[in-house]
């Protein structure tokens, strides 16, 4: 039975506890959030017999808790993980799961000090439609990839300005909330680019909420945006020498895609368990299980390489944190 400790009580903890629970082997075991009766209200809503606690260092020092996922804003994913993994706490942590690649390389680092499984939650690196497409591309099924269009675009009605989207000082902004998606998939089917082109827009605050990049590669380019300002169809286009496939609208969590080819199209369905958070749960699961400390999935090195690809896209843009500045000097 492997036994979680969840760090940040906000939405995505909320998918991610309800597919944990449809997952066999694995159980809630405790619940940290800065106020201990958030964490309260989360255990009854889900009826957990977990322990709750109002800072996230108390949750590390209970001897019940085998991982930790970190759902808590960007800029504290570094700390809290370092922080985990000393106490021998495998880490599954919330993309990105630095805010640079600096901070990943440290987190890296002491994965393998402390011998502990850490991994970004990268969920749509598991997704069962996501891992057919990039099974087909590698095998050649459409030809040489050489065009890909992919963005994550959703109209923030209600988000106020007060909002970490909006919030520096979180590593708040489209790209990293949003950005790393599209940028996730170019990277699956094509690799690290040869050459990165970027522009983006800005809030008052100096957020970024649009920022579109062009990457280049030997024999393709392709097309990646993330925006806060504009709903879009969220089908991802991938385009080859012989062929094409449309990943299903919200591509990054679909359940199916259509491929073209010859003149013939088809439509394959391909199911997810719950919303599609079980996935990399279990990809946890297996690695812990076989004395892992990472997954060859989505390695360290993936993270690194994705990593690297969102800091030239931010130093194209001008984009830096306060936090970076002060830590520099």
């Amino acid at each position: 039975m492997l036994k979680w400790g969840i760090l940040g009580l906000g939405k995505i903890a909320h998918s991610f506890v309800k597919d944990l629970l449809l997952v066999d082997g694995n159980e809630v075991k405790g619940l940290a959030s800065r106020s201990e009766s958030k964490a309260i209200d989360f255990k009854n809503e889900f009826k957990l017999s977990a322990s709750t606690y109002g800072s996230y260092s108390e949750l590390f020092l209970d001897p019940m808790i085998d991982i930790v996922y970190i759902a808590t804003p960007h800029d504290s994913h570094k700390q809290l993980s370092i922080e985990a993994m000393s106490f021998g706490k495998h880490v599954l942590c919330e993309k990105p799961m630095a805010v640079n690649a600096a901070d990943a390389k440290e987190m890296i680092e002491a994965s393998k000090e402390y011998n502990v499984f850490l991994m970004e939650a990268l969920w749509s690196r598991f997704n069962p439609a996501i891992r057919q497409v990039n099974k087909l591309v590698s095998d050649g099924a459409i030809g040489d990839v050489n065009y890909i269009n992919v963005d994550f675009s959703h109209q923030m009605i209600n988000a106020n300005v007060s909002s970490r989207l909006y919030n520096l000082d979180l590593a708040g902004g489209s790209l990293l909330d949003m950005g790393i998606y599209p940028i996730f998939l170019s990277y699956l089917l094509l690799g690290m680019p040869k050459e990165i082109l970027a522009t983006a827009r800005f809030h008052q605050t100096g957020a970024d909420v649009q920022t579109s990049a062009i990457l280049k590669y030997e024999e393709a380019i392709s097309l990646v945006l993330s925006s806060f300002e504009s709903h879009s169809d969220m089908v991802a286009k991938v385009f080859g020498t012989e062929g094409k496939i449309f990943i299903n609208s919200r591509w990054h969590e679909a359940e199916g895609f259509v491929i073209e080819k010859d003149g013939h199209r088809e439509m394959i369905s391909v199911p997810k368990q719950g919303k599609g958070y079980t996935h990399e749960i279990m990809e946890c699961q297996i690695q812990i299980e076989e004395g892992h400390i990472e997954s060859d999935m989505w390695s360290h090195n993936d993270t690194l390489n994705l990593i690297s690809i969102l800091d030239e896209i931010r130093e194209k843009i001008g984009l830096v944190y306060p936090f970076e500045t002060s830590n520099s000097q």
